[in-house]
């Protein structure tokens, strides 16, 4: 008994350590939708994920670091899943974007990782660094899958003869609303959004004009 109770204690340690990364940016991403991500110090995180600061910097060179890691887990994975689907999708451009629409109200809208863009929109003037690498990471991502779906579609005849990116850039403004919307304006109306319809309101609308 007494030689198996260092290796227990020595695999909790292990969990422990291997679990940290994630308690962190858990840490960060409910910080930053507190206070934003200028307010935001390395060791309000530390204090918040239970650990010392100089852990952080074991994984995380910066603060900066840590938003694009929250960054590539949340969304740009989402987004390789998502395109790798769009590859293998063999519905109609139509049938890929509700589903798409439904995904990211599902993964980004109701959570906390909405904060993410709106610190984009509106610290990105200050943070230049973190702007480009959202455009690289998530716009230039998701532009790419969806200008591929839809000139998919256009070959198919199923989409009138449009620029392609033009389109994609139309797909993607009702998410932009959405998330305007969810958190900057959403805690000050007394009237709930309808994200749900709202979205289906635009695939109605979007999709007709779209049709040849």
């Amino acid at each position: 008994m007494d030689q198996t109770a260092p290796k227990r204690h020595l695999h909790h340690w292990q969990r422990r350590k291997q679990a940290r990364p994630g308690e962190i940016l858990d840490a960060a991403l409910a910080l930053f939708a507190e206070k934003g991500y200028a307010a935001a110090r390395m060791e309000d995180i530390a204090v918040r994920a239970g650990v010392t600061k100089g852990t952080i910097y074991l994984y995380f060179q910066s603060k900066e670091e840590v938003f694009k890691s929250l960054a590539r887990e949340h969304i740009s994975q989402s987004l390789l899943v998502a395109a790798e689907q769009a590859s293998q999708f063999e519905g109609s451009p139509f049938e890929f974007l509700k589903v798409f629409y439904a995904r990211f109200v599902e993964l980004v809208l109701h959570n906390q990782v909405s904060v993410l863009p709106k610190i984009i929109i509106g610290e990105s003037g200050n943070f230049p660094e973190l702007a480009r690498f959202w455009r690289e990471e998530v716009i230039e991502k998701a532009m790419t899958m969806l200008s591929g779906v839809i000139t998919s579609g256009i070959a198919r005849g199923e989409i009138r003869n449009l620029p392609s990116e033009m389109i994609a850039k139309l797909a993607m403004a009702p998410i932009l609303m959405c998330l305007v919307w969810r958190t900057t304006f959403e805690q000050t109306s007394d009237r709930g959004f309808d994200y749900d319809t709202f979205l289906a309101t635009h695939c109605d609308v979007f999709f007709k004009g779209l049709k040849p």
